[in-house]
């Protein structure tokens, strides 16, 4: 720094001279306020020295807040890639619901059948049981019913349940006599009250302990599980190898399966249209009906006393109940057949 005081004249001098030599030394620019230099020289980095940039950055971390530490990974992507070898990673890995392992290809298939079941099979079946008589579609029911208490008594047989067969058996032969060839369910009237009980190979395979095994919704069909889709066949194959025609020709079965849908379809209308409309998840909540309603079938066929009225079998009314229309007093068939042919499963 120059000091400006008074003195000599060739003091003056001097220092003027040495002033004009530091000028014309330095470079112009130098000289210049930063004010008046081009926006590009203004822009231009700037070098720093490191020991001093080192010292400034600690003085801005020791005044800066640090966020706690939580012993989380950092969210960064790089941050993961370059950290330390010995960290943990876990990934989530979404999968199916217990029991129903082919749950994407069940739920096209659910789609796929309530769309027909708008377009189609809701439609004819309203369309029926406005056209058809009750009294002729209570008939039809009783007698398709009845051709399949034969399945229902070797049923109850095989779960050790005499009583029980020796009433089925009883039903079959009082419906088929007095009942004309079972048009009319003469055997839950008085003095009989004997009550239909649905059964099916099915149910006695839950009564040995086989599990019901993968859920499937089968395409026009419903919910199902393994099990039940075994024991349904084989109890439609009974009653065809056993008596042969009319049992094993198309101009029987096509008619009475295409009758017993659209019968089911129209008198479990309103419960039927409660699953499908569910607004959490239709296929969900019907899955879990089917699943819950089985369940408790089987665990009703392990139970010693008679079920009463609060917990009686689907399709089997308790014995001192008023006389109801032919088909089961549940309000919607769980199943593909397993207690009952001629009730299909909800859709």
């Amino acid at each position: 720094m120059l000091l400006c005081d008074s003195g000599s004249p060739d003091a003056v001098a001097g220092r003027a001279a040495a002033l004009e030599a530091c000028a014309q030394a330095l470079p112009a620019p130098a000289l210049a306020s930063p004010l008046s230099r081009p926006a590009v020289e203004q822009d231009r980095p700037v070098a720093v020295d490191p020991q001093a940039a080192g010292t400034a950055a600690a003085a801005d971390d020791s005044a800066a807040p640090r966020a706690p530490a939580t012993g989380r990974p950092s969210a960064d992507p790089a941050a993961k890639r370059d950290g330390d070898p010995s960290d943990i990673v876990v990934r989530a890995r979404i999968g199916t619901t217990p029991g129903d392992p082919l749950e994407a290809v069940n739920i096209q298939s659910f789609e796929m059948t309530l769309e027909v079941d708008k377009a189609v099979l809701r439609p004819m079946s309203l369309a029926f049981a406005k056209t058809v008589p009750s009294p002729l579609r209570d008939g039809l029911g009783n007698a398709l019913a009845n051709v399949r208490e034969p399945v229902v008594f070797l049923n109850f047989l095989l779960q050790h349940k005499v009583g029980k067969a020796v009433e089925t058996l009883s039903r079959f032969v009082i419906n088929s006599t007095l009942g004309v060839a079972g048009l009319f369910d003469i055997a839950k009237r008085r003095p009989f009250r004997l009550p239909r009980r649905p059964n099916g190979l099915a149910n006695t395979l839950g009564f040995y302990g086989v599990h019901a095994g993968p859920f499937l919704f089968v395409p026009l069909v419903g919910p199902i599980t393994l099990r039940d889709l075994v024991g349904g066949v084989v109890d439609r194959l009974v009653v065809p190898g056993f008596f042969g025609r009319p049992f094993n020709q198309l101009y029987y079965t096509v008619p009475t399966a295409i009758f017993s849908e659209l019968d089911h379809r129209a008198a479990f209308d309103e419960q039927l249209e409660m699953l499908h409309n569910d607004p959490a998840n239709p296929y969900a909540a019907t899955r879990a009906f089917y699943l819950q309603r089985r369940e408790a079938e089987i665990e009703a066929l392990h139970r010693k006393r008679r079920p009463s009225a609060g917990d009686a079998l689907p399709g089997e009314a308790p014995a001192n109940a008023p006389a109801t229309p032919s088909g089961p007093a549940a309000p919607v068939p769980a199943t593909l057949n397993p207690s009952d042919a001629s009730v299909p499963p909800p859709k």
